[in-house]
């Protein structure tokens, strides 16, 4: 049985593969994009399966109004994709006030404002299921990228708080985690001048990696895309959905470690409680 999705930031990356493959298959795409007249092609070749809509992330106002509207003039949303977002890169010191404003404002409140707006749809249609955009930096961090590290767990605790709320409403979560892809992520990078006192600290090499090709690119867009659509038949919904084999590694050590030194820390966390 086809569905009806809502994708925000359709018009590349993920959002546009994962568009054009939900078209492909039949399935009815409510998209956003920033720019009029992107995905206009699609349009023309896909009609009235395809709904468009213009929206900043970051325009509250606007973001609530897209929403209503695509639910008044779609009826039902089965699947509402959070994917709106870029990465701002350099280290914490570089990064400029307004840089900083603008990625929590575009990765985090973007995505809580959006799926606020959409709960009380999904709430009384009977349920539906959010698929919120995260990254492996979700759960990990390299340097350089503190910013978006921080946009990115902070959605993910959001989730796994607003999971909890709605589930009696038979709406469902996935955090989507993809490792390093061939997105265009890297050159959507925005970058304040770098300091040249880090450039033999971690935060250079990891600049230096990034801008000579160094630093892998293995994950296929159009197979997380697929990824995606086949998660969203999932049941009961995956919290996580992790992609990429160098992905799954990193975050496998990352959390063995955690663990490890979270037991080692357990005399003195029980040590703590009132006599």
């Amino acid at each position: 049985m086809s569905k009806t999705w809502f994708v925000t930031g359709a018009s590349s990356g993920i959002g546009l593969h994962l568009t054009e493959q939900l078209l492909a298959r039949g399935e009815r795409v409510a998209a956003t994009r920033r720019k009029p007249g992107a995905l206009d092609a699609l349009a023309r070749q896909y009609g009235q399966q395809l709904w468009l809509a213009t929206l900043d992330i970051t325009d509250t106002q606007a973001l609530r109004q897209v929403v209503d509207r695509a639910f008044a003039e779609l009826g039902r949303i089965d699947v509402v994709v959070s994917n709106a977002a870029y990465g701002l890169f350099g280290a914490a010191e570089e990064l400029q006030d307004v840089q900083i404003r603008q990625q929590i404002d575009t990765n985090l409140i973007g995505a809580i404002q959006l799926i606020r707006a959409v709960l009380p749809h999904l709430r009384a249609q009977g349920g539906g299921r959010i698929q919120q955009v995260s990254s492996e930096g979700g759960q990990i961090a390299y340097p350089n990228f503190s910013l978006y590290h921080a946009s990115k767990w902070a959605v993910e605790g959001f989730v796994e708080s607003v999971a909890q709320e709605v589930a009696p409403f038979g709406i469902e979560f996935t955090l989507v985690e993809p490792g390093p892809s061939a997105t265009g992520f890297k050159d959507a990078l925005v970058s304040p001048p770098p300091m040249a006192v880090y450039d033999d600290t971690p935060a250079g090499a990891v600049r230096r990696a990034v801008a000579s090709g160094e630093f892998a690119v293995t994950g296929d867009v159009r197979k997380i895309a697929r990824a995606m659509i086949e998660s969203a038949g999932s049941q009961p919904a995956p919290r996580r959905l992790l992609l990429g084999a160098g992905a799954y590694e990193r975050v496998r050590a990352a959390l063995q470690e955690r663990l490890h030194a979270l037991q080692a820390q357990r005399e003195v966390a029980c040590s703590t409680e009132l006599d």
